[in-house]
């Protein structure tokens, strides 16, 4: 077994576990593993060790890494995660299948108008600042249910649910709070009306907490990629 293997198989098994716990079908969530700054050698050897979803942070950087592996493209499933600039969404518009970090009305607004025709409506997540950290993008759950609206009104896109990268915590009912927090406002806009089926929440540190609080997508790269150098 690859060292890929391994750490998938050692993510999954901790997801089964804590979706076991939260009474749930560990088949309910997903992984999405984070590759930023990681080659595309890294997402080839994960994807041959089974995982097929892979996250990105930075625009240019996926850009190169989605081309150089155009060989298994009928088989990844490429999420943009990471702050997006009004100038980069037609490259994300054009190459993704995901966008989780949709922080405000008008970068759905564009990657709805720079969607391809030819290509299947994108899925988009409304990014929610739970903690209320001046440093996070997205909007508050005040906002929410406003701009859920207008998203969700745009052609070319779908849009699928939630995401939220909450303020680390130490202990297992911190990082628990802020997931419930989003998992409350998940349930009031599917109560008003809305068909959304996606929370995307929860990291290597706190993956747990987030499938007890009803998680769909766990992000994680440090547990499958290691330790990033940013120097690179």
């Amino acid at each position: 077994m690859t060292d890929f293997a391994q750490h998938l198989q050692a993510v999954h098994e901790r997801m089964a576990a804590a979706a076991r716990n939260a009474g749930r079908d560990p088949h309910s969530v997903a992984l999405l593993a984070v590759s930023k700054t990681f080659p595309a050698e890294d997402v080839r050897a994960a994807h041959a060790a089974g995982q097929r979803a892979f996250g990105e942070n930075y625009v240019q950087e996926s850009v190169d890494k989605i081309e150089a592996l155009d060989d298994l493209r009928a088989s990844l499933e490429w999420h943009f995660i990471g702050p997006l600039q009004s100038n980069k969404t037609r490259l994300v518009a054009e190459r993704f299948d995901w966008v989780h970090s949709v922080d405000r009305l008008k970068i759905a607004e564009r990657l709805s108008a720079q969607r391809p025709a030819g290509m299947a409506p994108l899925n988009v997540c409304l990014q929610v600042n739970v903690s209320g950290e001046a440093s996070k993008s997205g909007v508050t759950t005040q906002e929410a249910p406003e701009v859920a609206r207008a998203i969700a009104a745009l052609p070319r896109l779908r849009l699928r649910g939630l995401m939220s990268i909450p303020e680390p915590q130490d202990t297992l009912e911190a990082q628990r709070a802020p997931h419930r927090e989003l998992r409350a406002l998940f349930d009031a806009l599917n109560a008003q009306g809305f068909a959304l089926d996606t929370l995307s929440m929860g990291m290597s540190a706190d993956l747990e907490a987030a499938v007890l609080e009803g998680a769909t997508i766990v992000r994680v790269g440090t547990a499958i990629f290691g330790a990033r150098d940013y120097a690179h």
